[in-house]
């Protein structure tokens, strides 16, 4: 018995992976047509198993890094929402651009809802990433963040929500991603450091991303 399922269990593998080494072969038509109906699942099997695999390994993944904080900064005579990327691999991106969008609550006759407002920036496309990004939103009378001051960014319930996309030359196709920070993410009065400096022979510029998130306070 253990000989004829150990012959039946390899015959079938062997139709299943489509090897096929001819030591047994069907005989009538049931077993002809188990026999196709095993080469076919094989088949099929191992062509999504390829494609998903295919799919979960090349997915376009997009290199870039945002800080820790949104913060209001001073930004001429006004202050600014500020928000800091940067690409942190080997590869080039082009085309960028970028989006911010504020969701917040909203009292509306006693009662709280939710409302979303995109925030325009001082640039929202760059033809070439290669350094830092710092987005910035001049909060001008206009903004629905003009007049707020620390106080409300601790007791109001919001989240800005940062989508950008690019063209990656790794992958030589188009990448997005997003990220967003809550209101208790946002540090009110400071600037970010400078995170890129000049070689010692002055001929190359250094990106040091472990400044992405580093900042100071300021009084405003």
């Amino acid at each position: 018995v253990w000989v004829q399922f150990g012959q039946a269990y390899f015959f079938s593998a062997q139709t299943f992976t489509t090897v096929g080494y001819g030591h047994i072969s069907p005989s009538g038509f049931l077993t002809s047509a188990i026999a196709a109906a095993e080469a076919l699942i094989g088949l099929l099997s191992f062509a999504i198993a390829t494609g998903l695999f295919f799919g979960r390994f090349s997915m376009p993944v997009a290199f870039l890094k945002f800080s820790h904080h949104a913060i209001i900064a001073p930004y001429g005579d006004k202050t600014a929402l500020m928000i800091r990327m940067t690409p942190y691999k080997n590869t080039n991106f082009t085309d960028a651009e970028a989006k911010i969008t504020l969701g917040i609550n909203v009292d509306e006759n006693g009662k709280l809802i939710n409302k979303f407002y995109p925030l325009e920036l001082e640039f929202d496309k760059v033809n070439a990433l290669n350094l830092s990004w710092t987005l910035v939103h001049p909060i001008t009378e206009e903004s629905p963040l003009f007049q707020f001051d620390k106080e409300k960014f601790d007791n109001i319930t919001g989240e800005i929500m940062v989508f950008v996309k690019t063209f990656d030359d790794m992958f030589s196709t188009v990448v997005a991603t997003r990220t967003s920070y809550t209101f208790k993410e946002v540090v009110y009065g400071a600037k970010f450091k400078p995170m890129f400096s000049r070689s010692n022979d002055n001929t190359k510029t250094i990106l040091n991303l472990d400044m992405l998130n580093e900042f100071e306070a300021i009084n405003m």
